[in-house]
């Protein structure tokens, strides 16, 4: 990947004139199935595009329990684009009563419901896979109610692995996608936005403002296309290393009062008393885990390239005497 990035043929892509940024806007694009995509920092950037470009201040949308969009965005969905929450189901997922119950009634003094945002896979719930069945029941009655659908897909690609359906069949059903190369695919950065050739026009003014009108960045966006091109296949290597830890984890624990999730995908969530966390946390780094608190009850632990099957039997092995040792302090 470094060696393409060095390579990289660049320009000024302020002024579009970028070969690498648009080789990878139109491969982007070309995968999810939509007209344009445009080349951003992070997938925060990109989600934050997809409502200025598709809300009004003052709007709602619908999005499921502990979106990324409402929890891990510094509250830039209110400071940026005037908009709020309604959270809809449970767990991250929800079916199309749930979303249509979240919807505000049609008067002036409520808020305006004007985009369900779905996220796919879900970062806190662990990597779970939204049904198919559901996004598109949930995008049928959208329509019907004049809302626009955004796709929050950092993690896509390890629902694309587990379903195997293309990109462009999940992204369908979407006015905007949003998918992340420094996730599983391992790029050091960028995501990229995918709609409209209109609203990536306007969402490229949008991102000029935000300061991330970016110059020779072909460098980055080939270490992205690397990462497209070799780095898919393998994210099933990454959801078996998942498999094995938390069957591991299982295992090795003695305390009653944790739980270890079945991942679907890459993401593996673990369940502990909220006064222990932190110090597991502790415990687990000095045993060369490291693992990050999801919520205060809640640790997250991570597949990626960086982890073989070996260092997932040794992270359990680890996490495990952590949790054993916390749990019996406490």
């Amino acid at each position: 990947m470094r060696e393409a990035m060095a390579r990289a043929e660049v320009g000024d892509d302020v002024y579009g004139e970028d070969p690498t940024v648009r080789m990878l806007e139109e491969t982007v694009a070309s995968l999810l199935g939509k007209e344009a995509a445009l080349f951003v920092p992070s997938g925060t950037m990109g989600n934050q595009l997809a409502l200025l470009t598709s809300t009004r201040r003052g709007d709602e949308v619908v999005c499921g329990e502990g979106a990324h969009l409402a929890w891990f965005e510094s509250g830039a969905g209110a400071a940026l684009s005037g908009v709020q929450f309604a959270v809809a189901g449970r767990g991250g997922l929800f079916n199309v009563a749930e979303m249509e119950a979240a919807v505000k009634p049609n008067a002036y003094y409520y808020p305006r419901t004007s985009l369900v945002a779905i996220e796919n896979t879900h970062n806190r719930a662990g990597g779970r896979v939204f049904p198919f069945d559901d996004v598109l029941a949930i995008a049928r009655r959208a329509r019907e109610l004049g809302l626009r659908l955004h796709l929050d897909g950092a993690r896509l690609w390890n629902a694309a692995t587990v379903t195997g359906a293309p990109l462009a069949q999940l992204a369908a059903p979407f006015d905007t996608v949003s998918v992340c190369f420094s996730k599983g695919l391992g790029a050091p950065i960028g995501s990229a936005l995918a709609t409209s050739k209109a609203q990536i026009d306007e969402a490229r003014r949008l991102r000029k403002m935000l300061g991330a009108g970016m110059r020779q960045v072909g460098i980055l966006a080939a270490g992205a296309l690397f990462a497209i091109g070799n780095n898919r296949n393998r994210l099933a290597d990454d959801h078996e290393h998942a498999r094995l830890f938390a069957a591991e984890l299982r295992k090795r624990i003695a305390a009653d009062a944790v739980t270890v999730d079945d991942p679907e995908t890459n993401i593996v969530n673990v369940d502990l008393p909220a006064q222990v966390a932190s110090e597991v946390v502790a415990l687990a780094k000095g045993n060369g885990v490291l693992v990050g608190p999801i919520a205060p009850a809640r640790l997250r632990a991570v597949f990626h390239l960086d982890v073989n099957r070996e260092a997932a039997l040794t992270a359990a092995t680890g996490l495990a005497r952590a949790v054993n040792a916390g749990c019996k302090r406490a």
